[in-house]
């Protein structure tokens, strides 16, 4: 099974930033253009790009949705979008501006006839952001933590139709401190579905044992400080993926 990584491109007041640990106190801002950022990512072999609305996870509806439209116009690559999507209108206007992924994290947990319903209505368009802290599911831009255990809900939704899950792991997310692959590779098998990493990855060898999992259903990472700070490049990482799938074929 092929292992995707997608580069991040977090937006907070028109430009790309990165948060340490969810915190809006703890930004660094890394290009003033997103748009220029993601068509980078693509011109170094990207395969999808992910982008993350931080000011619309904050106040609870899309607050850069045009820059984000623009992106998904502008680029040859598919793109997944998150943060502050919490109605069935809000999704399909990202699905009709060319947006091949909506991510839906809060309204997932908090509403989840309207989960049903979107999963119904979009099916594989839909990811379900699964944003944890100890295994709990947390929500509103990471503001709220639930008392939900995440694989519980997981297994819940799949029923619905889910069929991709965003797994982030708060506490290591912009520290660059490994990513928690052994939840993300219990959850896999405990749904049966596509999980995606998100959070902590800080080298190449972070994203070679996550792909190890990738027969389990951990189908890619979401890295994004990572690249930032220039601890590998986007060519190593896809290099190292083909080597490693030409390996196991």
């Amino acid at each position: 099974m092929s292992f995707i990584i997608y580069p991040a491109i977090d937006i907070r007041g028109g430009k790309c930033v990165r948060l340490f640990q969810g915190d809006y106190g703890q930004e660094t801002v890394y290009a003033d253009s997103p748009l220029a950022m993601a068509k980078r990512w693509v011109e170094q072999g990207a395969s999808w790009v992910h982008l993350v609305d931080l000011d619309g996870a904050k106040e609870g509806l899309p607050a850069n949705a045009a820059l984000i439209k623009e992106i998904a116009r502008s680029i040859s690559v598919p793109v997944q979008v998150g943060g502050g999507i919490r109605t069935e209108e809000q999704i399909a206007d990202y699905l009709e501006a060319g947006v091949a992924r909506v991510i839906v994290g809060t309204a997932a947990i908090e509403d989840e006839p309207f989960t049903k319903r979107i999963l119904q209505n979009y099916g594989d368009k839909i990811a379900i952001g699964l944003d944890c802290r100890n295994g709990l599911v947390a929500t509103r831009g990471w503001l709220t933590t639930t008392d939900v255990q995440a694989t519980e809900l997981a297994k819940r939704l799949v029923t619905y139709g889910a069929e991709t899950f965003i797994y982030t792991d708060i506490a290591r997310d912009g520290t660059m401190t490994g990513p928690n692959v052994e939840e993300i590779a219990a959850l896999a098998i405990a749904t049966g579905k596509s999980v995606i990493a998100s959070g902590g990855v800080s080298q190449l060898d972070d994203l070679l044992t996550l792909a190890v999992h990738a027969s389990d259903g951990v189908s890619g990472a979401i890295v994004g400080k990572a690249l930032y700070t220039d601890a590998f490049t986007l060519e190593e990482a896809l290099q190292r993926m083909e080597g490693r799938e030409s390996h196991a074929g």
